[in-house]
């Protein structure tokens, strides 16, 4: 398979950032180019999302994110420490 090169521009400050985004999750951005075209192709669409938590965040602060966010999927996030406890009660049975 013969490589061929792509070029295009860009603004100098979005490139600088998205490189150091790249950075943060291990690659670096010729490679994120690269593994863009080549799902695109493959699936016939942009099939990922790629993002960094904050982070400043701490993993404490974002496992309770993950947690509330489930909650809300699984349409419990209203219920009341009291209701929480009869759950586990009933489960221990």
């Amino acid at each position: 398979m013969a490589n061929t090169l792509v070029q295009f521009r860009v603004d100098e400050s979005e490139r600088a950032e998205a490189a150091q985004i790249c950075s943060h999750l291990g690659i670096d951005l010729p490679t994120y180019l690269r593994m863009c075209m080549t799902r695109l192709v493959k699936v016939k669409g942009i099939p990922f999302s790629m993002k960094l938590e904050d982070i400043n965040m701490n993993k404490g602060v974002s496992a309770m994110k993950r947690a509330s966010e489930i909650a809300k999927e699984k349409g419990i996030s209203e219920m009341t420490l009291d209701e929480i406890n009869a759950e586990i009660a009933e489960v221990r049975k």
